[in-house]
């Protein structure tokens, strides 16, 4: 899938919805402040990136893809900086941002514990990964057999197997929550998500967040 067509769709009714709930997760998760620094990690053509780049906080977004990036760099908002880099080799020292976020990025990372060993060692403050539910209902649509679309080849992580990832990680008060119970974005997909809380293990969007422990 091409950059334009990927950013595309979240400016349609549905995915314009799910980029919103996820990101006020995100946003919920990580307790940030304005004039925080906070890394993107697999920003892709810089969605999220834009988003936290409103918030006042000075951004970075790095991807592997320079199409996604060349995107990413021509619809910057807010003098966010979009560089070339993997997640899994990381070219910033340590601590070198006060927030971390990776939104559905180490789902198509074979090496997810080295990414993660990575995103910690140069995050300051907190994180937050997104992840995709497999006991979710998005997955049965769009998960099984490799996966449809944006999600072909994509692993759908279980909550005890992110629970898995973590341990032997360094880091404190590691909270799992989840969103986008009813992926449709219809009325009834919109007011389940109001009245569903994010405690619940069954939304599509997995996120695991916590504080960095030195």
């Amino acid at each position: 899938m091409d950059a334009s067509t990927y950013d595309a769709w979240y400016h349609t009714l549905r995915g314009g919805w799910i980029g919103e709930v996820e990101y006020r997760l995100l946003h919920w998760l990580l307790a940030l402040s304005s004039g925080e620094s906070l890394l993107d990690v697999g920003c892709g053509t810089g969605y999220f990136t834009r988003r936290f780049a409103r918030d006042g906080l000075a951004v970075t977004g790095i991807d592997p893809s320079a199409e996604m990036l060349a995107f990413a760099m021509t619809h910057a908002v807010a003098n966010e900086r979009y560089l070339f880099g993997d997640a899994r080799a990381l070219p910033f020292g340590d601590r070198s941002f006060d927030l971390c976020i990776s939104v559905t990025a180490l789902c198509f990372i074979q090496e997810q514990s080295l990414a993660l060993r990575e995103i910690l060692h140069v995050t300051r403050r907190r994180f937050a990964i997104g992840l995709l539910n497999r006991a979710s209902l998005l997955y049965f649509q769009k998960g099984r057999k490799g996966g449809q679309g944006a999600y072909r080849g994509a692993h759908w992580h279980t909550v005890a197997e992110a629970r898995r990832l973590f341990a032997p990680l360094s880091v404190a008060g590691l909270a799992l929550r989840t969103a986008v119970f009813l992926p449709s974005g219809t009325k009834l997909g919109r007011f389940c998500e109001r009245c569903l809380p994010a405690q619940l293990p069954w939304g599509a969007f997995l996120v695991a967040a916590g504080d960095v422990a030195r």
